[in-house]
């Protein structure tokens, strides 16, 4: 730990890449004057303005919120998504876990269905069209219920709070060696499977978001549990379980729906 009311210099080693198309490298940087009190994403800012006044280009990152709600700051650092502390976005991390002279590596999320866009910028459109598969429930509600209303047992409806606190910000699918996004996908299927809301379309929810996950180049689950151990909200292995559970549920009622005649 550093003294917290000294500045530091830190050693950066950042991935450069001007396209998809363009041929990218490791690029070595020196920020001085690094403030213990900084998060990761302002410590970058200093490192920005000091290369735009040099005339060069910045280095291009997704950010938002900077609050740990967006999922936008995806970031690999010292080859580990978000920088490895349990609970923390990469907005989070702030400069006093590391220390005056340190090295830090900093690369972008690698997954074949994360296309890389610019230097640490990655596309990550492919979560979206897996929710776009299923992961929504299209119950007229009208009105917001009364709390009473959905008699739903406290511990079932934290549960689906807990699957509900994914952001999507893909560290899952960085941190596997396969490139899996079944973490993400258990969560968003988890939060509906576990409501009362989320009933009608549940067969059809977990086979089309596993369909489309699957046509969008994204591996399977070995229980490598790599996902558990870096995602920022803590979610667990038990929801890819429970997507497991209802898609092999759905498998069989598909095909009893098939064969008597009520299709998918």
């Amino acid at each position: 730990m550093s003294d917290a009311t000294a500045n530091m210099t830190i050693y950066l080693k950042v991935w450069r890449q001007a396209s998809a198309a363009a041929e990218g490298k490791f690029v070595d940087y020196k920020v001085d004057h690094v403030s213990p009190d900084m998060s990761f994403l302002e410590m970058f800012d200093v490192l920005n303005d000091q290369l735009v006044k040099k005339g060069e280009a910045p280095i291009a990152f997704d950010h938002d919120c900077r609050e740990g709600i967006c999922g936008m700051c995806s970031m690999m650092i010292n080859g580990k998504a978000h920088g490895g502390e349990k609970g923390t976005t990469t907005c989070q991390l702030h400069m006093r876990k590391f220390k005056s002279g340190d090295a830090i590596v900093v690369e972008p999320w690698r997954a074949k269905a994360f296309p890389l866009v610019k230097d640490l910028v990655v596309d990550r459109s492919a979560f979206d069209k897996i929710i776009q598969a299923g992961g929504y429930t299209t119950a007229q509600t009208g009105n917001a219920p009364d709390a009473n209303a959905n008699l739903i047992p406290k511990t079932v409806a934290d549960e689906a709070m807990d699957a509900a606190a994914c952001i999507g910000c893909g560290a899952c699918v960085a941190s596997c060696p396969n490139g899996s996004a079944m973490l993400f996908m258990g969560a968003k299927i988890s939060q509906l499977a576990l409501l009362p809301q989320g009933q009608p379309e549940a067969p059809r929810r977990a086979l089309n978001m596993v369909k489309s996950h699957d046509e969008l180049l994204f591996g399977n689950c070995t229980n490598h549990a790599e996902c558990e151990a870096t995602c920022p909200k803590e979610i667990g292995l038990e929801h890819i379980a429970r997507m497991n559970r209802e898609y092999t549920k759905a498998t069989f009622t598909y095909h009893e729906k098939v064969r008597g005649g009520d299709g998918a």
